[in-house]
C-alpha cells in the first residue's frame, strides 16, 4: 500500500483524480482546525525559550532527524543548552516521559532514542509536544531552546521558528492527502527552506547528505568502511526511503550481497538475519537503535549532512537575538 500511494503521488493520473474529492475534505479539516487557531478558538501554549519547529508538508520521511541533530550540535558547540520534544512516532507508550540513554526505542521512539544517544541533550516526548515543551522545562530549566522534531502542523505548541524540509519528491503531485503527499497546501509561509534531496524542485537551502566513511559498533567503536570493501554484506533499511540508503552504501564501494527494505519505524522483533553469519549486516543509525536488541553485532553508518554556509548565517540571524 505505501508503494502504491507513493507511485500515485508522484503525478496526477487517474488514481490521483479518483482521491481528489477526499483531498478537499482533508483540506476543508485541515483549514477550519487551523482558522481555529487564527480565531483563537483554539489555544496555542507558549513556554518561556524559544521553539523552533523543524517539520515538512509532505507525508514520510523527508530527514528531519538528521536536521534537528545537525541544529543541536551547532547550537551546543556555541554553547547554548539545548532540548528536543517529540510525539516520538510508533511508540507503545502514550505518557509524557524523559528519552533516558537506557530507554527502549519502543518506549519512546526510535528517533527520539536516537536524537539522545547521538547529542546528549534533553529529549522529552508526549502525544501533545507542549506537554513535553512543559516536562523538559521543569526537569532542566536552564535550557535556553527548545527544537521539536516534527510538528509544524501541530499548532498547540507556539513556535519562533519554522524550518520546513523537502527531498527529491519536492510537492509530489501537489496535491493534498490522500490524493497527493501534502500534509497542508504549499507555498505556505516558513522562515525557511532545506532540501535534504540532491535536486530541489524549487528554491531553499542545500543540505547534502552521504555516509560517513565508517560504521558504528553497539559499544560505540568505529569500524572503516574500507574495510569492508570486497566481503559480502546485508544491508537492511527500515526508513522512508531503503534504496537512497542501499545506493550511498554502493556508491562508498561495498558489495552489497543481500537488502532488506523494511517499514519505516519497523521494530524488528520479528526479523531474523540470515543462516550466514559470517556475512556484514549494515543498518541506519536510526535501525540501529532497534536492531542492536536482537542483533548486537550489526553495524550502523551515520549520515552526514553537508549544510549550506548560508542556512547557518540565516539561522543565527533569527535565533541570536533569543540567547
Amino acid at each position: 500500500m505505501e508503494q502504491t500511494l507513493l507511485r500515485i503521488w508522484q503525478r496526477r493520473g487517474w488514481q490521483a483524480w479518483l482521491l481528489w474529492p477526499l483531498s478537499l475534505l482533508y483540506g476543508l479539516l485541515a483549514g477550519v482546525r487551523k482558522l481555529m487557531y487564527r480565531l483563537h478558538l483554539k489555544k496555542s501554549g507558549r513556554v518561556p525559550v524559544p521553539v523552533v519547529v523543524v517539520g515538512n508538508v509532505v507525508a514520510g520521511g523527508s530527514g528531519k532527524t538528521p536536521v534537528v541533530m545537525a541544529l543541536v550540535q551547532h547550537w551546543t558547540a556555541r554553547g547554548v543548552r539545548v532540548g528536543v520534544v517529540s510525539r516520538g512516532y510508533g511508540r507503545s507508550s502514550t505518557d509524557c516521559r524523559e528519552v533516558r540513554p537506557d530507554s527502549l526505542p519502543a518506549d519512546v521512539g526510535d528517533e527520539p532514542a536516537l536524537v539522545q544517544r547521538s547529542c546528549q541533550v534533553p529529549v522529552f516526548v508526549a502525544r501533545q509536544r507542549l506537554q513535553a515543551a512543559q516536562a523538559l522545562l521543569a526537569a532542566y530549566p536552564t535550557t535556553q531552546l527548545i527544537v521539536c522534531d516534527d510538528g509544524l502542523q501541530h499548532h498547540a505548541l507556539h513556535r519562533d521558528l519554522e524550518i520546513c524540509i523537502f527531498d527529491d519528491r519536492g510537492v509530489g503531485n501537489g496535491f493534498l492527502l490522500p490524493a497527493g503527499p501534502l500534509r497542508e497546501a504549499w507555498p505556505r509561509p516558513v522562515d525557511l527552506v532545506l532540501h535534504s534531496g540532491a535536486n530541489p524542485a524549487f528554491a531553499g537551502w542545500r543540505a547534502q547528505r552521504t555516509l560517513a566513511d565508517y560504521a558504528v559498533q553497539a559499544n560505540g567503536t568505529r569500524v572503516p568502511l574500507a574495510t569492508l570493501r570486497g566481503s559480502p554484506v546485508l544491508a537492511v533499511a527500515a526508513v522512508a526511503q531503503p534504496e537512497s540508503f542501499f545506493s550511498m552504501l554502493r556508491a562508498a564501494g561495498l558489495s552489497l550481497e543481500e537488502t532488506r527494505a523494511l517499514p519505516d519505524h519497523y521494530n524488528f522483533d520479528s526479523w531474523s538475519r540470515p543462516s550466514d553469519k559470517h556475512k556484514a549486516v549494515i543498518c541506519t543509525e536510526k535501525d540501529a537503535v532497534k536492531l542492536w536488541q536482537h542483533q548486537p553485532d550489526a553495524l550502523a553508518v551515520p549520515l552526514v549532512l553537508a549544510i549550506d554556509a548560508g542556512f547557518w548565517a540565516a539561522l543565527d540571524q533569527r535565533v541570536h537575538p533569543w540567547l
